[in-house]
């Protein structure tokens, strides 16, 4: 038998309680503590935790779409909601969805909804997940809403999968620039500063500024490392943890040359695909709206979607209130007129989404192109300056004792 640590909240009184109990696994242990009249907030075994242990239950996308797709096919089969819960869970591999599942399971099993039960996990499961599986529940269209969900997952997955590898290419290049500069800096300028020192002669400008930057490297690696490491850890704390942070690092996102247009047509295309998603299931559209702005993921974009959504509440289409929208680009709000005009909004804010994503995938595969030329020139001029201090002055030399 294992210990478990939970908190818990009972169910005639909704008081909030901690202890510990007895159970062969998670799952067991919640069952136990709705049989006592709680209902299950969380529930972490005792003990047996290693520095690794947060690492190895981190619930990945490929996690987190395998656990919504599973269950949109249970329950698309017919099998009542609480078995088509189990029976995901007892599949799961991952043990920090397992855990989550579980606990899921343990609520629903304890009376709860279905959309109650997912909002316990807010870090798993974001606005749009527990607003569709609302809008399921109330319609009846549940494992329609969760296939949506675990489709939307894996083609977001597929396009940052998409981004991160068209920035392998680059990447390797620019590492390559790096290590022949540090490589004709430590290796070749000592070398002709030694030539120099022994024919006595005086270094040219370019070379001594190549050897003081040497020298100064070799001196001070370890206040440069700190200073290189903390800066980094800095700047990520700055942009991850202060709200001036994020709102500089999403203000350059969508400004910084080459890649700012293809950031602003990926926050369209997801908030038109977001906004379809939740009309088509039934979510009244000042909610929608709403959330969907909230899946854009960038706070300067988000704040200006969010003027919108006051005109809608004031009367306003939803085509009106984002024309002429900054960050909107226009097809977005044309094709919801004619969705307006038709009554197939989410179809064809479905389709706007669309020409969106197709032109992304286009330019994503092209990234490597664009980027290819600019590093080249970069490292052709690096390593110029470096020749320049280098071999230059080595045939200088040369020239000179021959002469």
């Amino acid at each position: 038998m294992k210990h478990f640590n939970y908190r818990a909240k009972e169910k005639a009184t909704g008081k909030s309680v901690k202890g510990s109990i007895q159970a062969e696994n998670e799952r067991l242990a919640g069952r136990l503590l709705v049989e006592q009249g709680l209902i299950p907030e969380s529930v972490v075994e005792e003990g047996g935790a290693n520095p690794f242990t947060k690492f190895n239950n981190r619930i990945t996308t490929k996690d987190h779409i395998m656990f919504t797709r599973q269950l949109a096919t249970l329950i698309g089969a017919g099998l009542p909601l609480s078995a088509s819960l189990r029976t995901v869970v007892e599949q799961t591999e991952n043990k920090g969805m397992k855990a989550v599942g579980e606990e899921i399971l343990a609520a629903a099993e304890s009376g709860k909804s279905l959309y109650e039960a997912f909002s316990a996990h807010p870090n798993v499961f974001n606005g749009v997940y527990l607003a569709l599986i609302q809008a399921g529940e109330k319609s009846g269209t549940l494992d329609i809403a969760l296939k949506r969900l675990a489709d939307q997952e894996e083609q977001d997955a597929a396009m940052l999968g998409k981004i991160r590898g068209a920035l392998v290419y680059p990447a390797i290049i620019l590492v390559v620039i790096i290590a022949v500069l540090l490589f004709m800096m430590f290796a070749v300028v000592p070398q002709v500063e030694g030539l120099y020192e022994d024919m006595d002669k005086e270094l040219p400008a370019l070379t001594q500024i190549l050897v003081s930057m040497t020298d100064f490297i070799v001196s001070f690696w370890a206040i440069l490392l700190i200073a290189i490491v903390g800066g980094i850890a800095g700047l990520v704390f700055f942009v991850k943890r202060t709200k001036t942070g994020r709102r500089l690092a999403d203000a350059f996102k969508i400004h910084v040359p080459l890649f700012g247009g293809l950031f602003r047509k990926l926050y369209v295309s997801r908030f038109a695909r977001t906004a379809e998603m939740l009309l088509s299931t039934g979510v009244p559209m000042v909610d929608s709206v709403t959330i969907a702005i909230s899946s854009v993921s960038n706070t300067v974009v988000e704040a200006e979607y969010s003027k919108a959504i006051e005109l809608i509440k004031g009367g306003k289409t939803l085509s009106e209130s984002f024309t002429d929208r900054e960050y909107m680009l226009p097809l977005v709000p044309q094709m919801a007129g004619i969705g307006e005009e038709s009554g197939k909004i989410d179809e064809m804010l479905g389709k706007a989404a669309k020409v969106y994503e197709d032109e992304l995938y286009d330019q994503i595969n092209n990234i490597s192109t664009m980027i290819e030329p600019i590093l080249m020139v970069i490292m052709a001029g690096l390593i110029g300056v470096v020749v320049g201090g280098t071999l230059l002055p080595i045939y200088s030399l040369v020239n000179s004792v021959g002469a």
